[in-house]
């Protein structure tokens, strides 16, 4: 009994070791998952998968820190991306059926939102 004692010790310290590390959501992340709305947001395509990645974006930022940055890299990227529509951007959320505290835009001062 006592070596079984030792060897479920030994087996909960590896997986506490081993397990794996949740990583903060990168702006990286973000493009990627937003990379399917450019044509839209453009005006150069349609919605077409734009809201896949939306919705695959609001599922990955799934704490207050991932949910910052990805405000913090939309809004860069409202601001970066030549020929986005503003008001496309803006609305996005909406039309894509998800909720979320701000608008995409290069105006949102994203230190004010509870995330």
């Amino acid at each position: 009994m006592e070596m079984a004692g030792k060897i479920a010790c030994f087996v909960l310290l590896c997986m506490t070791v081993v397990a794996p590390h949740a990583e903060a959501l990168s702006c990286g992340e973000v493009q990627s998952s937003m990379a399917p709305c450019v044509p839209y947001l453009t005006g150069r395509g349609p919605l077409g998968g734009c809201c896949g990645g939306v919705k695959g974006l609001l599922g990955a930022a799934k704490t207050p820190a991932d949910r910052k940055t990805a405000c913090t890299c939309l809004k860069s990227a409202a601001s970066t991306i030549k020929g986005i529509d503003g008001g496309k951007a803006a609305g996005l959320p909406s039309v894509c059926g998800v909720n979320i505290p701000y608008k995409i835009s290069p105006s949102t001062d994203c230190s004010i939102f509870e995330y």
